[in-house]
């Protein structure tokens, strides 16, 4: 059990109370979560003052709730369940036993919309739209051509695949036969991509030649004969050429058996998914890998689908037919969320490409101008492109036709009080902006939006339905409107079932319940986040303010990154920040900034004192690095998360390999710099 020291006061500013944006009577007549609220008082004669009152009881009685989520959208049951939930330890509750299921049942029971089931853009392969009905001819080809490489229920089945049509359909054809889905971008290199699936030891691997990013061609063969060379069970390739459509597979194929993509769907099949138990595996994600083996984290079918039309399709009021569009990378889990869009019918509009285009110099105007080209409703992206394209002074409602856009989402990181402003004030008003935060562990949000609440200045709207999420505080007692550890106190459907290879479930206890009990003994999941809970008048908020593992502790008062981050990325000259704090070093406390300037700018007297003097005015003495650095860039995981324990543990003197994959970083040779200034430091201080 861990114990840290108080958290300070002065390192939490006030939400605002007065609403960015404040619904019309209409969209909240059409939520989806208004028609659930109806279907319960119909049909289960409960009634709710609020959304807390709402929340309390989907958290209090889970069994009343999960079976209310799958009678309420009438989720298509082989078998019906005997039981909703099987006991409350974490991990080991057992979900929906009895029940036989697949999750590719709900997704096709969309296939008579005449709306297109995928819209996509691809700087490799143009621009296009796939049916319903062809998606569903498509995935039940290549399912048989997947059963002809080998595969049975239970393989696992790996792509190394861009933000393309062809890994949504393997996705569902693997899905479809109760083989195990997992899943790499072709940007990741052969050291971070074997860590992944040598783990997994798949048998067949689904692969593009190379793709396209940012105006320039990057083939893949030689990767992915590293790739091959270290997962001998692979037996089978089914082989894309995307970059070229004339490419021959790698040399590493030889003696394994390759079947061309468009071989695979050019067959007919029959459609016969099998029917599965709800705690078959779905698929398997990964950790960020920053340090050691990436942990391999396995979900349901039962688990993933329950929590994704609550998280998806209820939150995110996902209708069908909408057009929804995410900005995300294939080996990040915001991909798979994505995917699940088509539970509700959704059309997912799919990007393949550099987020600033194809162009010689970079445009963040680029993801908006496609927005209004494909008539996008739904429009997600990391926190860190919203950031960048306020910084970059975009007005998206002048470049872009938006009158199709009711929704921008966030996630990935806390979205700044400015960030949010400039999607009222540059994008459009009358807009819902559902801000994120929950993580691949659990493949969705423990804090989210609704479209029937206001929105408030950094604030995620209420806590998930079904999500007994608080903040507790280190003597494990759950607080109010101040700074927690989020927790999370009672079993959720897609919480892993385990993590792949896992003997004994001793990195998966490590990971999550190391920290926290409950009055009664019972283990408590603990995320790793900073959050407050901000009461409101008709749901409890939530401010996310960095990971708990990066904390800043200075003489002995602990404070989150966040904070800091939107002092100082507020100032016009700064691009983008990592700090890092030793003060656990026994030593004297030191706290190193680092600033990406403009370009053009240098890191000057003048802007140095004024860097320090806004942390000291806005946040407090505190905050005040004893370094402030010029960096190049700000290294980050492909996700875009910053790496602010791997720099620290440089600094702290471990060994590169030790600290971080290169494989595992957006820019590998981002890390270069500071390998050097910490040999630099270490010299320096003795």
């Amino acid at each position: 059990m861990t114990t840290h020291p108080e958290i300070a006061p002065h390192a939490v500013s006030a939400p605002s109370d007065a609403p960015l944006w404040t619904p019309t009577p209409g969209r909240k007549e059409r939520a989806l979560i208004t028609h659930f609220e109806a279907w319960l008082d119909r049909e289960r004669g409960l009634r709710f003052e609020n959304y807390e009152a709402l929340w309390q009881w989907s958290v209090t009685d889970l069994e009343g709730f999960w079976s209310a989520v799958l009678a309420f959208f009438e989720l298509p049951l082989r078998t019906p369940y005997e039981s909703v939930l099987s006991g409350e330890d974490m991990p080991g509750t057992r979900w929906f036993e009895g029940a036989r299921l697949n999750l590719v049942d709900q997704v096709f029971r969309h296939a008579r919309l005449a709306s297109p089931a995928i819209v996509f853009e691809s700087e490799a392969s143009g621009t296009g739209a796939m049916s319903w009905v062809e998606l569903q001819r498509q995935v039940a080809s290549v399912a048989q051509a997947l059963r002809e490489l080998g595969v049975q229920q239970g393989d696992r089945v790996a792509g190394y695949l861009p933000n393309i049509p062809q890994a949504v359909v393997a996705f569902l054809a693997a899905a479809s036969l109760g083989a195990v889905w997992s899943l790499c971008a072709p940007d990741m290199g052969p050291v971070s991509v074997g860590d992944r699936f040598r783990q997994i030891a798949p048998k067949v691997l689904v692969a593009v030649d190379g793709y396209r990013f940012g105006g320039k061609p990057f083939d893949r063969h030689g990767a992915l004969d590293e790739i091959l060379r270290e997962l001998p069970t692979v037996t089978g390739i089914l082989w894309i050429p995307h970059l070229d459509a004339a490419a021959p597979p790698p040399a590493q194929t030889e003696s394994r058996t390759t079947m061309y993509w468009q071989e695979a769907i050019a067959r007919e099949a029959a459609w016969q998914p099998a029917a599965l138990p709800a705690d078959h595996p779905l698929w398997i994600l990964y950790s960020s890998g920053t340090t050691g083996l990436p942990k391999a984290i396995v979900h349901g079918h039962g688990g993933v689908l329950a929590n994704g039309m609550v998280n998806m399709v209820l939150h995110g009021d996902l209708h069908p037919s909408e057009r929804v569009f995410w900005a995300a990378n294939t080996s990040w889990m915001v991909w798979n969320a994505h995917v699940l869009g088509l539970l509700g019918g959704a059309t997912l509009v799919l990007y393949d490409g550099a987020v600033t285009g194809a162009g010689a110099e970079p445009d963040w105007g680029h993801l908006w101008k496609l927005v209004g080209r494909l008539g996008v409703h739904v429009f997600g992206a990391g926190a860190a492109i919203h950031h960048a394209c306020l910084k970059a002074g975009i007005v998206p409602r002048e470049i872009a036709d938006l009158g199709q856009l009711h929704t921008v989402s966030s996630t990935g990181s806390p979205l700044s009080p400015e960030a949010c402003e400039w999607l009222y004030g540059a994008v459009k008003r009358d807009l819902w902006l559902n801000i994120v935060s929950g993580g691949t562990d659990i493949a969705g949000g423990f804090l989210v939006g609704l479209p029937t609440l206001p929105v408030r200045t950094g604030e995620m709207q209420c806590r998930t339905l079904g999500a007994c999420v608080q903040a507790w505080n280190d003597a494990g007692q759950p607080v109010l409107d101040e700074v927690g550890e989020l927790v999370c106190t009672r079993p959720l459907p897609s919480m892993p079932l385990y993590f792949w290879g896992d003997a004994g479930h001793r990195r998966y206890l490590e990971s999550y319940f190391e920290s926290f009990r409950d009055s009664q003994g019972r283990n408590v999941w603990r995320h790793g986040d900073w959050v407050r809970l901000v009461p409101r008048p008709d749901a409890t908020a939530g401010v996310i303010y960095g990971r708990s593992d990066a904390t800043i502790n200075r003489q002995g008062v602990r404070m989150g990154t966040s904070e800091l981050y939107r002092v100082v990325q507020g100032m016009a000259e700064v691009m983008d920040s990592l700090v890092v704090d030793l003060e656990y070093l026994g030593r004297d406390s030191y706290m190193a900034l680092f600033v990406q300037l403009q370009a053009g700018i240098r890191l000057e007297e003048p802007l140095e004192q004024r860097i320090r003097q806004a942390l000291r005015t806005g946040l407090s003495a505190r905050h005040v690095p004893n370094e402030i650095i010029q960096v190049h860039t700000i290294p980050k995981t492909i996700t875009g998360k910053k790496l602010e324990l791997p720099v620290k543990k440089l600094l702290l003197g471990h060994a590169l390999e030790k600290v971080v994959s290169r494989d595992a970083l957006a820019e590998p040779e981002s890390i270069d710099w500071y390998v050097d200034f910490a040999e630099r430091y270490r010299r320096r201080v003795g």
